[in-house]
Formats: structure tokens, sequence, C-alpha cells
């Protein structure tokens, strides 16, 4: 069964040419061009779940910004977010909310289903030695289910959140750079910007330390990137 993709955008022309070009790549493609009936169509999807929505930040009603925020709420759906270009204060606080990824405007629809299909393989493809549990201190994260646990609670991460913080894991005690991050994490060479993997660490620190603002897992290297600590914390 082809996997379903929602599009929230306002701008018709874009959305129908958009699911033209996705339906030719076996997506099953619905478009909404209001927040609010965007949100209406995730939450009541019933069995028939979307794998993913492509969102924008402009938008009639509530702003893309507000669709994402009550999205993450209710769902851990992969949030693709389409911004004007320029505008690298929506792409900060759109991944702050949970985006996985973000698009500027004007894109090329090949791009987009590039940065579409990365978001999915995320989703959909185990990781090495998947079953394997990795444990410091309090913390656990869990390869097979994907899931971050402290003290045996669940902790939400978006999909590109969680692939960093295995990526930061798995190089425990070693210093990586932003663009080593990225290249660890998407697996392509997609555009990013050295933000989007500080914006991401934040939200993982203010999920998973005890104070964000001193944290003991998650550290930074001025001028060379970041560090997962091996020793955190006691159990």
């Amino acid at each position: 069964m082809s996997e379903r993709i929602l599009i929230i955008d306002d701008d018709e022309r874009l959305a129908d040419m958009l699911r033209e070009f996705l339906s030719r790549a076996g997506f099953d493609v619905e478009a909404r061009h209001t927040g609010l009936d965007g949100v209406v169509a995730v939450v009541d999807a019933g069995n028939r779940p979307y794998a993913a929505v492509i969102l924008d930040v402009m938008l009639p009603d509530i702003d893309g910004l507000e669709v994402c925020r009550r999205l993450r709420a209710a769902s851990d759906i992969p949030i693709l977010m389409l911004t004007a270009r320029g505008e690298e204060t929506d792409r900060i606080v759109g991944l702050e909310l949970g985006a996985d990824d973000y698009l500027p405007k004007p894109f090329s629809p090949r791009e987009l289903q590039a940065r579409l299909k990365a978001i999915l393989r995320r989703r959909r493809e185990p990781t090495a030695l998947a079953s394997e549990v990795m444990r410091f201190g309090r913390l656990e994260i869990d390869r097979g289910s994907r899931a971050a646990r402290i003290d045996g609670e669940s902790r939400g991460l978006t999909s590109y959140q969680f692939d960093l913080l295995v990526a930061l894991a798995e190089h425990a005690g070693r210093v990586l750079s932003r663009d080593r991050l990225m290249d660890l994490t998407r697996g392509e060479a997609l555009e990013a910007f050295d933000r989007s993997i500080d914006v991401h660490v934040s939200r993982l620190r203010a999920v998973l330390e005890d104070d964000p603002a001193r944290p003991r897992r998650i550290i930074t290297v001025r001028g060379a990137g970041y560090v997962f600590a091996r020793v955190q914390d006691q159990a």
C-alpha cells in the first residue's frame, strides 16, 4: 500500500503540482488548504495514518508554526516545513517546535522528494544493531524501538532528533563538528545550515538534561562542535 502524504498549503496550484509529482513517485497524496483542516486530517486519520506532512508556514488561518506545535503535541508524524527563502527565524522556530526538516521556497520538486524520502527512510529503517539498547547512567537509547528514556520514562523526540542522539552516542567521548553530524544524520548531501544542528541539540538538552543550561550529556566544545559524555550520571 502506498504511503500517505498530507500537504498543508493554501497555494492550491503548488499543492496540485506536488500531488501530481509525488503520486508519480508512488505516494498517495492528499492536500488541505488551511491549518485547522490539516490538523483535523492528521488527528482523524484513523487506521490509515499519514506517513508524513509537508507543511507551509504561511497559511490563511493559523500559521504553519502553530500547526506544527499542535501536530507534535498529538503525534510523532514526520514534518517537512516549507519556508520563505531567507526566513531563517521560521526555520529555527519550526525545528524547535518539532519539525524534522525544512525546505526554503522556491524549491525543485525533486529536492522536496529527496528530503521527504530521507525523512521516511530514517523512520522505516532500523539502525545497525537495532536491538541494542545503549545505556548512559539514567539515559537509555533504544535503537530498536527508536525511543530515548530517562529512568524508564520515554522522552519525545522527532525522527531527526533521535538519529542525531544516536550519532552522538555512538561516538561518545569524541568531538563531532556540525558538518560531521549532518553527514551522519542526513545520509546524503542535502542543503543544511549550521544553526539547524544547534537547534536540535538545544531540543535534545531540553528533553534529556536535568538542567539544560548546564548540560552533562551533550557538551559544547567551543569552536569545534559537540561531544556526548561517556559518564553522565548515576541511575
